[in-house]
Order: structure tokens, then C-alpha cells, then sequence
């Protein structure tokens, strides 16, 4: 049965549980920090042709971490904008510190 989320904050646990294996994780900071990387790039270098990679990079890492090693299917599938949201919130908790234990 499929959940159903009114609000991001609801959402965001259930974003976190489906993200519970390190090296998951660890490829959603990769392909998010090229991301961010390959953006600046583009537009500081006014390679606006590189802007298709985006996704590409994003979601290839994330795609990886889900079916090699967390063994489920992306978020992304059932809750495209909110599982957006949850990559860039889960990086900055990462970088905050917010993940060790």
C-alpha cells in the first residue's frame, strides 16, 4: 500500500528510512555534490550544453545506491518533488554533522 504525505516534514522520515544504508547515502552526497560542481561550471564557463548531465549524474549515483545497495526502488518514483527536496535536506544534515553516530 502506498503512503501518502500532506506536508515535507511528514514526508522527510520516511525519505530517511529509505535511505538508511551508508553507501546509499554516501552516493546521493556524491552525485549531488557534482551536481552543484557541474552546474557552477556550466554557467560560469557559459556551457549551457552541459545542463542536460545534470539529472544524469543526480540520479545515476542515486539510482545506484537504491538498487545495489539499499535494494529498493527510489522515492523519486511515487514522490518526485518531495523526494527532490529530501536529497538537498539529507546533504545538508550530512554536512552539518547531523548522520554520525
Amino acid at each position: 500500500m502506498e503512503k501518502t504525505f500532506s506536508s515535507f516534514a511528514e514526508f522527510y522520515p520516511y525519505y530517511l528510512e529509505e535511505h538508511s544504508n551508508p553507501v546509499c547515502r554516501a552516493l546521493h552526497y556524491i552525485g549531488s555534490t557534482l551536481v552543484l560542481t557541474l552546474l557552477g561550471y556550466a554557467l560560469f564557463t557559459e556551457q549551457y550544453k552541459l545542463l542536460w548531465l545534470l539529472p544524469v549524474v543526480g540520479y545515476g549515483f542515486a539510482w545506484v545506491g537504491h538498487f545495489i545497495f539499499e535494494k529498493n526502488k527510489p522515492a523519486t518514483f511515487q514522490y518526485p518533488l518531495y523526494s527532490f527536496l529530501g536529497d538537498w535536506v539529507m546533504l545538508k544534515d550530512f554536512l552539518l554533522g547531523r548522520f554520525r553516530k
